[in-house]
């Protein structure tokens, strides 16, 4: 960053707060920025861009989940989804926080670290560790229920790109690590470590009439589709009184039911918006109804569970259903934790059904999802996410040749981008929920307002 302020944005699941009574910026027409694969980020090894330093603790784990919970995934039947599928063969890459070891994480693989001199494999804000545990954690029994990851034969590649417990040395008095174009870095290094799907729980938040300046992210997001074959999964962000997500976006156009409205969009999420190329997860609760938190957008895919969860605990080797470090005992929810469970699903289809490609995968597990009535909508995009449907489901009809991602890692990384503004990501699931959000392309639906090609500025 060569002027100008720079935004830190949060990583996080936790939701503090609603913001019903912000005022709304004006409404405007957007889209994001064409590929530009002159943008894409170069092959280097991971590496901060910046001189960084410890500035805050590393959150601490003393609550173990309540003994009358269930350790379970929203409800879903992991046993019988394990009887088609357990993901053996397929590589999860979890761009985050960082993945402390655990017990239950023996398929862990580091993979580099953007934030300080680690391997991806320390987490000092414990986000990461959760979100991955939901991916990919080993089955225990506890309670009489079976805990484990979507998809726990699979492996997790850790990428630690942000977080809020460290800051750039330069950077007096601030927090948090990590932002857009080290987030481009991160999707070009787990594409060519060779992961099969990449899980993003962070987002850059921003008015809709303000550049994010995230064509790097843009270039590397299409590379790991199109090139790598990479199925690319997030969250839709979160609504909360602190962070950058402090507006919703409308929630339907009475005009166009059931169709995606770029017209009146309040504020931009990336890599959400990149639409092409990834698929986006809000959050609904227990009975399947849209979180109060969960950002809504052209770009919703698709939803899944992300309240009341019960995770890894990043501190220990138990489990977990509150926020680490929280002195309150809150809740661990937010969209951070609808992704990964969307993740862990792409690897049990990829590990069925290799023949599928990336976007093949993300279309069926939108076409799968339970029609939540009226058609498509911005909270819950095509539905809730049916994980036995999507995965046993009839593909005669979806043949299609893939591109196998390569057979051994490789340390990439890229150049640090020298735009004027860089907008951050931070990560620590203490702050409030601002958490990844995006959204797949699916052939024959529209997403974009034809003829635009970049953010409107008033």
């Amino acid at each position: 960053m060569t002027s100008g302020v720079r935004r830190t944005l949060l990583v996080a699941g936790l939701v503090l707060g609603t913001t019903a009574g912000y005022p709304a910026p004006p409404a405007s027409a957007v889209t994001p920025p064409p590929i530009d694969d002159a943008l894409l980020p170069e092959a280097a090894a991971p590496r901060p861009q910046e001189p960084t330093e410890q500035s805050g603790n590393c959150s601490a784990s003393t609550r173990p989940a309540k003994e009358d919970k269930s350790a379970r995934h929203g409800g879903l039947d992991l046993e019988s989804l394990w009887q088609l599928s357990r993901g053996a063969g397929q590589t999860v890459a979890v761009i985050d926080t960082g993945v402390a070891r655990h017990r239950l994480l023996p398929h862990l693989v580091p993979g580099g670290d953007y934030v300080s001199t680690g391997d991806g494999t320390q987490d000092c804000d414990g986000h990461g560790t959760i979100v991955a545990g939901i991916v990919g954690a080993a089955p225990t029994e506890r309670d009489g229920h079976t805990f484990g990851g979507v998809a726990p034969d699979a492996a997790l590649i850790s990428i630690r790109q942000s977080s809020n417990a460290f800051r750039r040395t330069a950077d007096a008095g601030g927090s948090g690590v990590g932002d857009v174009a080290t987030m481009a870095m991160a999707v070009r290094t787990a594409a060519d470590l060779g992961a099969t799907v990449i899980n993003i729980s962070s987002v850059a938040c921003l008015p809709a009439d303000e550049d994010i300046g995230d064509g790097a992210l843009g270039a590397a997001l299409a590379y790991a589709v199109d090139v790598k074959n990479v199925v690319v999964v997030a969250a839709a962000g979160n609504l909360g009184t602190a962070g950058q997500c402090t507006t919703q976006n409308p929630l339907s156009d009475p005009a166009r039911p059931g169709m995606p409205n770029w017209d009146d969009v309040n504020v931009v999420v990336s890599p959400s918006w990149y639409d092409d190329y990834v698929l986006t997860v809000g959050s609904v609760d227990k009975d399947g109804s849209p979180s109060r938190f969960s950002i809504a957008g052209p770009w919703v895919d698709v939803a899944a569970p992300g309240e009341m969860v019960v995770a890894l605990d990043p501190a220990g080797e138990g489990l977990i259903d509150t926020v680490p470090g929280s002195v309150d005992a809150q809740p661990i929810s937010g969209t951070s934790y609808a992704a990964p469970v969307v993740a862990g699903i792409a690897a049990l289809i990829r590990a069925r059904v290799p023949q599928l490609t990336a976007r093949q995968v993300m279309k069926r597990i939108e076409d799968t999802a339970l029609d939540p009535g009226a058609g498509w909508n911005p909270r819950v995009g095509h539905g809730v996410v049916d994980a036995l449907a999507a995965v046993s489901a009839d593909i005669a009809d979806r043949p299609g040749p893939t591109t196998p991602p390569p057979a051994s890692p490789q340390a990439v990384g890229t150049t640090p981008d020298d735009r004027p503004r860089s907008f951050a990501f931070g990560g620590a699931a203490v702050c409030v929920a601002v958490v990844a959000a995006a959204a797949t392309l699916s052939t024959g639906r529209l997403r974009r307002r034809e003829g635009r090609d970049r953010i409107t500025h008033d």
